[in-house]
């Protein structure tokens, strides 16, 4: 059965390695005959969440009436979700962070979602990447029924396209295969 996947990937740099990991998951996915698509998070216009309350409080969209609308809109149609960052100082970046905070809206409808993540970092210690998975799995927990289905681990890269090759590259391709 086909599935809905959306890629959202929080890398600052267009072709970055984080980046280019959500390009072979989403290869992978539409070779597997899925509906697939890739949102560049940090080409988004999105305001900081300003914790009015205003959304929350009145069941609406936010008063910043931007990107985030249809982002949130396209995360509660689909049927995965694919997070992805690249690693900076042991978290994740800033621009996947406001796209998570500012769900506050609608967060609740992101309900019964498989949701897989992919890390790149210059580090090359997995056990070191928890400390990322823990700001995600923390979103998690909010998520009605969500999944979690695997992690890809982009390790020991650091310059633009250095992933380019590594076992990270085919096995995002195969996660995408698999959704």
């Amino acid at each position: 059965m086909s599935k809905k996947v959306l890629i959202l990937s929080g890398s600052p740099r267009k072709g970055g390695n984080s980046d280019l990991l959500c390009d072979e998951f989403l290869r992978g996915a539409l070779e597997a005959g899925n509906t697939a698509e890739k949102i560049h998070i940090p080409s988004c216009k999105l305001a900081y969440c300003s914790g009015c309350g205003h959304c929350y409080m009145n069941k609406t969209d936010c008063v910043h009436g931007d990107d985030m609308t249809e982002i949130i809109q396209k995360m509660i149609d689909a049927d995965a979700i694919v997070m992805a960052t690249p690693v900076y100082f042991y978290a994740m970046s800033g621009q996947m962070k406001v796209m998570i905070d500012r769900t506050i809206s609608r967060f609740l409808e992101i309900r019964s979602k498989d949701i897989y993540f992919i890390l790149a970092a210059h580090d090359t210690s997995r056990e070191n990447m928890e400390k990322v998975l823990a700001g995600f799995r923390g979103f998690l927990a909010c998520l009605p029924e969500a999944k979690e289905k695997g992690t890809i681990y982009g390790l020991g890269v650091f310059g633009a396209g250095d992933i380019k090759g590594a076992p990270a590259m085919g096995q995002a391709y195969e996660m995408g295969k698999s959704v």
